[in-house]
């Protein structure tokens, strides 16, 4: 009876099961570095999540490395611009990384007139190549045009951010900070099944696949 009454409160109240595979962690360091900036602590969040699912010692492949999965030359140049002496291992410090990201994306949108969706374009694929695709044409920089962006990689990142950060807003109702809510290895579903999801609709809609250069 009582796991009865359990399931049926848990249904009722959606939101509460959403926020077990929807947790968000270092609120303070968000908080912190989002202060100063016209962004949405829910899509510093997002970021992080899509990015590293919030683990701190993560690195690519690549080298991109931390929460906010920055390669270690743009960290630098970011560094410098902000007259901060730095390290690689410094980029495992959750309070650093989501500095050095935060400012970056901020730049990001600056540069490329507040489009969001640019600037995470260009967060992901590189402002180099962002900036040809829209002086080509291959590109208009609009969100419902994102199948147009030629690398693969980065029209799902920008697709992925995006529904998280809708997904944040919705199930802790855009209020910052949110709740503390964590159960574990269901945040690790969560994000393995996003992950399929995105990757999936992706091919159901034919599009080619065209290989992301190094850049």
């Amino acid at each position: 009876m009582i796991i009865i009454m359990t399931a049926a409160v848990l249904l009722l109240n959606w939101t509460v099961v959403l926020r077990w595979f929807y947790p968000i962690r270092y609120i303070d360091e968000i908080s912190a570095h989002t202060q100063a900036t016209a962004l949405d602590p829910y899509l510093i969040a997002a970021l992080i999540r899509v990015e590293s699912n919030f683990r701190p010692d993560v690195r690519s492949p690549k080298g991109a490395t931390g929460l906010m999965q920055l390669m270690p030359e743009t960290a630098k140049w970011i560094a410098e611009q902000l007259q901060l002496d730095i390290e690689d291992a410094d980029l495992l410090d959750p309070d650093i990384n989501i500095r050095l990201g935060t400012w970056y994306l901020t730049m990001l949108q600056k540069d490329f007139d507040n489009n969001l969706v640019v600037a995470l374009a260009a967060y992901n694929g590189g402002r180099g190549n962002v900036s040809r695709w829209l002086a080509e044409g291959q590109w208009n920089g609009k969100l419902e045009d994102v199948r147009n962006i030629p690398f693969l990689e980065t029209r799902l990142y920008v697709q992925r951010v995006l529904a998280v950060y809708a997904w944040y807003v919705r199930i802790y109702r855009g209020m910052w900070p949110p709740p503390a809510t964590e159960l574990p290895v269901l945040p690790e579903i969560g994000h393995h099944v996003e992950a399929w999801w995105h990757r999936t609709r992706q091919m159901l809609d034919g599009r080619r696949q065209v290989p992301r250069p190094d850049s």
